[in-house]
């Protein structure tokens, strides 16, 4: 007998040369990865599988519900193999024979013979296998293995590995069906079918592929309306001290991406020490974004600061008929440059707590303070507390703004100059140092008092504050 898992398996039904197989268990059955792959319904995914112990080899039965034949007598357990022998699988008869130390296994296909009728006898047999006359003729073999727990264990593994490789094939059912009906439902070639649909698809995924990659790279604003303005485009910080966590260099995927919102990913990147970008809640309660008033795309010199001043009276107008959680927006103060009374009403609304403390003026709301008398008073400490006040007005030996600075007399109280005053700050200031214009002289400045960033230290206007916390 053989001395080691050597196996030479020999197909006669099939058209293919013999194949040495060296392996710890070999396994027999209808699945794709078994050693002797038998390839017919009757036969169980893994029926048997063959194992060397101490130089003879075993016979295992792993389906007892179908189990292999060996010499005409159903194995339930193990029995060791001599040379001569004949396993019966389904149609499949395996001679075992033994030669230069490997077990041979000669599989041949007997298709519509029964099971009392295969020949079973071995022509090999000498006169000294001959017995006498009443006694029954018997092959001197091995005892059968006891069986153990290791050994269960190790034909589990073997057949788990195995199953864990199971791939579909064209030549063999979809899956391990149960016999009846159901066993001739064969999946066809590929030949057989048609192929344009899938290759229809293929190409043209394909072509869409090549055609995008191509506009990337010769067109770099196929994706965009327009480039981007000169602050997102500049690999460099223009603004001292930044306001920006790293310069954009004119990336797509700081703002777009898979995953998250464009308003977070604008609020992460916006958050230094200078500026801190937040929305108001009356803006979040409308459901205002960064994007919504500080457009993108508009042109290399489009400034995102002035497009946002723009969007406050695009958006607070009479003409618009846009309603923000049911609530229409229109023209605020009357119309007028800022000054927020209408019909002799303050129509300003009071500054929320939050937002009135990052204002650092030494103003506080008695118990006594209607809210008419609350909206007055916060109205002109914005403006006496802390403005500087510009050529052209009269002021307080600081230098800042006072009543008179608007007010020309006070009994019976002015309230006709101050509407006109306000367009000497809020209609084109120019920018100490940069002759910059801070506001176009066609809208007012409407963060001067209504402060979108509240968490921005740098606020809007600051060369016109007359101290700066």
């Amino acid at each position: 007998m053989a001395s080691s898992n050597v196996y030479v398996i020999i197909r006669d039904d099939l058209l293919i040369d013999p194949v040495t197989v060296i392996t710890e268990g070999l396994l027999i059955g209808r699945l794709l990865e078994c050693e002797v792959l038998l390839n017919h319904p009757s036969v169980s995914r893994v029926q048997a599988g063959i194992r060397q112990f101490e130089g003879t080899y075993y016979l295992f039965a792993l389906r007892p519900s179908n189990p292999a034949v060996l010499n005409g007598t159903p194995i339930d357990e193990n029995e060791a193999l001599a040379s001569g022998d004949i396993i019966d699988i389904g149609p499949f008869q395996l001679t075992i024979d033994s030669a230069d130390e490997s077990l041979v296994i000669r599989v041949a296909l007997q298709i519509g013979v029964h099971q009392s009728e295969l020949d079973v006898s071995n022509p090999g047999d000498s006169t000294k296998d001959l017995v006498a006359p009443g006694e029954t003729k018997t092959k001197k073999r091995a005892a059968p293995i006891v069986g153990t727990k290791a050994l269960d264990i190790f034909w589990d593994k073997r057949i788990r590995e195995a199953g864990k490789m199971v791939r579909p094939s064209p030549l063999f059912p979809r899956s391990q069906r149960r016999s009846g009906k159901a066993q001739f439902n064969w999946m066809p070639t590929t030949d057989l079918g048609p192929r344009w649909p899938f290759s229809f698809f293929v190409w043209g995924a394909i072509l869409i592929g090549l055609l995008s990659v191509a506009a990337a790279y010769w067109y770099t604003n196929a994706y965009a309306p327009a480039p981007l303005s000169r602050a997102h485009a500049a690999n460099a910080f223009s603004v001292t001290p930044p306001i920006a966590t790293k310069p954009n260099s004119g990336s797509c995927t700081s703002c777009h991406g898979w995953t998250g919102k464009m308003s977070e990913k604008c609020a992460s990147c916006h958050n230094t020490q200078a500026f801190t970008a937040t929305v108001i809640k009356p803006h979040e309660a409308a459901g205002i974004q960064c994007e919504t008033c500080h457009a993108e795309h508009r042109g290399i010199d489009f400034s995102a600061v002035e497009g946002a001043l723009a969007s406050c009276t695009s958006c607070h107008v009479d003409s618009n008929q846009t309603l923000y959680n049911g609530r229409k927006v229109g023209t605020p103060h009357g119309g007028t440059f800022g000054y927020p009374v209408v019909n002799g009403v303050w129509s300003l609304k009071a500054i929320n707590e939050e937002e009135w403390e990052t204002r650092k003026i030494p103003i506080t709301r008695l118990p006594t303070d209607t809210d008419e008398k609350w909206r007055s008073k916060q109205f002109h400490a914005l403006h006496s507390e802390r403005v500087k006040v510009p050529a052209g007005l009269l002021g307080n030996a600081l230098g800042q703004m006072s009543c008179s600075s608007c007010h020309k007399s006070f009994d019976p109280p002015d309230r006709v100059t101050p509407r006109t005053t306000c367009g000497i700050c809020h209609n084109g200031m120019i920018e100490a140092g940069t002759s910059r214009v801070l506001i176009a002289s066609d809208r007012p400045n409407c963060t001067s008092c209504h402060v979108q960033h509240i968490m921005d230290s740098r606020r809007w206007g600051t060369s016109m504050l007359a101290s700066f916390p």
